[in-house]
């Protein structure tokens, strides 16, 4: 929630996201949160440099599984 490091701009977010529970009247309500991300989507890095070791230990399962999607 928010850039690395951002620990202000982080809390807001949360807080932000926590008083949803106050302002919403019925479950499922969508309530769009005045936040944007500070670069084009296209253009963020925000993926690690290595592998997770959750994914690479699941790596061939993940790709089986997307080969069997056609």
């Amino acid at each position: 929630m928010g850039q690395i490091g951002d620990r202000e701009g982080q809390r807001k977010v949360l807080l932000e996201a926590l008083s949803v529970f106050e302002k919403a009247k019925r479950p499922g309500e969508v309530i769009h949160l005045p936040f944007t991300w500070p670069e084009d989507p296209k253009k963020t890095d925000w993926q690690p440099p290595e592998m997770s070791p959750l994914i690479k230990f699941y790596l061939e399962d993940i790709k089986k599984a997307r080969q069997a999607q056609g």
